[in-house]
């Protein structure tokens, strides 16, 4: 099956090149991969490293559009800019600063297929914190059957699910369950970061991240409120396993007081 693979990118030009590379090391093919860099000062994909990268992709049958779109309107258009671009019925929403095992999208669009939800995703495990143990982080809800609709605020306890993708919490699971391909789960999450498979069609008629004009520029948390309206509407889960690893860079968005779903309501 032909996906789409959408990546914003901003000022990583190196962190872009290592995640590019684990998407030609997939063995999910072919993947049409559509970047979309809102880097004011340098062309990021004309640099030689990327262009590299990028032949190899094509070489192996995948398709490559690249954007630069500016001006910088905040995180949320820039997402909805990318969604404007898909085209196939799936699409992983792929921040620029992920490493993927080379079975990790492959597995998420089983999980998808066998689902039919709105979302899977792969929680990126910062690897740094591997010798950190929170126990008290470290609850996971399982699925057993299929995935359901939840409606999530941060009003409701089922909310503090996101410290399961604190630091190395979630890859401490997996090591002390046993976990591989053969035995994956998939579980109940609040959100995820970094590295989302949606329905394109859910989420479009969840309204995608078309709120973005009632957030001023500066924002944050714009995925997660798409996530929490589309499972409100067709459900969603996170596969173990992850897959999915950081890169542990400081984040490009600083200034996070205007945080999106606490801004703009989740129900709609």
């Amino acid at each position: 099956m032909r996906l789409d693979v959408l990546i914003p990118t901003y000022g990583r030009p190196t962190a872009l090149a290592v995640t590019l590379t684990s998407l030609a090391a997939q063995s999910q093919r072919p993947l049409r991969v559509v970047v979309s860099d809102q880097t004011e000062d340098l062309d990021t994909c004309a640099l030689p490293e990327i262009q590299a990268i990028l032949r190899l992709i094509r070489l192996q049958g995948g398709e490559i559009t690249l954007h630069r779109h500016l001006p910088r309107r905040g995180m949320a258009e820039q997402r909805q800019f990318l969604l404007d671009q898909a085209q196939s019925e799936l699409a992983l929403f792929l921040d620029d600063d992920v490493i993927l095992e080379p079975d990790c999208i492959e597995r998420l669009v089983e999980t998808m297929e066998a689902q039919g939800c709105g979302f899977v995703g792969s929680a990126v495990i910062g690897l740094k914190y591997q010798h950190v143990v929170r126990p008290e982080e470290e609850q996971i809800e399982f699925w057993n059957g299929r995935v359901e609709p939840e409606l999530i605020t941060d009003q409701v306890p089922a909310w503090e699910r996101y410290r399961l993708h604190s630091a190395c919490n979630l890859l401490h699971v997996q090591q002390r369950l046993g976990l591989t391909r053969a035995t994956q789960r998939v579980y109940r999450v609040a959100w995820i970061g970094g590295c989302v498979l949606f329905d394109v069609a859910k989420l479009r008629d969840a309204g995608g991240f078309s709120f973005w004009s009632e957030l001023p520029n500066v924002h944050a948390g714009e995925d997660v409120l798409a996530q929490l309206r589309v499972m409100a509407r067709y459900g969603g889960c996170g596969l173990i396993p992850s897959g999915a690893f950081h890169q542990d860079l400081v984040t490009t968005i600083a200034d996070r007081r205007v945080n999106a779903p606490q801004y703009l309501p989740v129900a709609r």
